[in-house]
């Protein structure tokens, strides 16, 4: 028997997550141009064809719950609603910053919202999110700890120490590996020794799933699932989440390795066409997407407008704050 179409009612819940991964999109793009124009210095990861992999998940979770990203972070931050004039002024090097201008692309934090940081180091971060994920069982707080990686990083010891204490202690922890099938500039094929990530899983008795990350809502039904185990107690997930970047690995690579047709191939599945497309086909009509895209531009540039007028910090702050006090 074949599925009655959804109505506009139903898919309330997608516009919201349309309106996430609408929002880190266009974002993205304001980071990417400013990037351009040298008003972003350093290491630059954009989280482009990548949005429903970060939306779908985050909107499985609690506030209370925890979430580790790594230094592709941008769209996790927006997904968990930290403010987007705050992370444009970090990417300007600002005091206004999230971090007041001391992290940059790569270390968004923001206790209140307990987004516990983007890593710049490859995989070192998953041993953290096991730490975060202790103090919660030991606390007894019901709060789960969603980890992000990329499955470069799968191939790193901290990957595997990692999941070895999360699998003997039954940590609340669910572990996503965005598979974009590059590392850096590395195909999968080359440096992965199984083609599904989640397999290894089995090494460690663990959970395990597989979904393709083209659909927000088919991923934030599957995380929530791994999310609701281990608020039980049962034990942590091991998911791999296939997906695929639109640009280089950051914006100083000119993604030379991989070829047009395949770029456009995948292209054919952005998961923001599949979603919109589900939108008209459920009876949102065209304009309140196109209002929505307008309101969102003008949020955008207000935060770039926020980034540039704001102040820079004075020349010895990061010494005198950061260093001169730990010394």
């Amino acid at each position: 028997m074949m599925s009655q179409p959804k109505t506009k009612k139903e898919t309330q819940d997608l516009f919201e997550l349309y309106r996430q991964m609408l929002l880190i999109r266009r974002f993205e793009e304001a980071s990417a141009k400013a990037y351009s124009m040298g008003k972003i210095g350093g290491f630059c990861h954009l989280y482009i064809g990548q949005e429903a992999v970060g939306v779908g998940a985050i909107s499985a979770l609690e506030e209370k719950d925890y979430i580790v990203s790594t230094y592709r972070d941008h769209g996790h931050a927006l997904a968990r609603g930290l403010e987007p004039k705050s992370l444009m002024a970090e990417l300007f090097g600002k005091r206004t910053g999230i971090v007041a201008g001391n992290g940059g692309s790569m270390h968004f934090f923001d206790k209140k919202k307990n987004f516990m940081g983007g890593h710049g180091i490859v995989g070192g971060h998953i041993s953290l999110a096991a730490g975060i994920a202790y103090a919660s069982k030991y606390r007894e707080d019901q709060a789960v700890t969603l980890c992000f990686f990329g499955e470069g990083a799968a191939n790193i010891g901290s990957f595997h120490e990692g999941m070895n204490l999360a699998a003997i202690w039954k940590l609340p922890l669910v572990m996503i590996c965005e598979n974009n099938h590059y590392a850096m500039g590395t195909p999968e094929y080359r440096a992965l020794s199984v083609k599904d990530v989640s397999v290894r899983a089995a090494a460690y008795d663990i959970a395990r799933d597989h979904i393709e990350g083209d659909e927000v809502r088919k991923v934030r039904d599957h995380v929530k699932v791994a999310v609701e185990r281990a608020r039980r107690g049962e034990g942590p997930t091991l998911m791999e989440i296939s997906t695929y970047r639109f640009r280089g690995h950051s914006m100083s690579d000119p993604a030379k390795y991989r070829t047009k047709e395949e770029l456009d191939k995948y292209k054919q599945g952005d998961p923001l066409i599949k979603a919109e497309k589900d939108l008209i086909g459920s009876g949102w009509a065209q304009e309140e997407i196109s209002k929505l895209d307008e309101t969102i531009a003008k949020q955008i540039e207000e935060a770039v407008d926020f980034a540039e007028k704001s102040e820079e910090p004075p020349l010895g702050w990061l010494y005198k704050h950061v260093y001169a006090e730990n010394m």
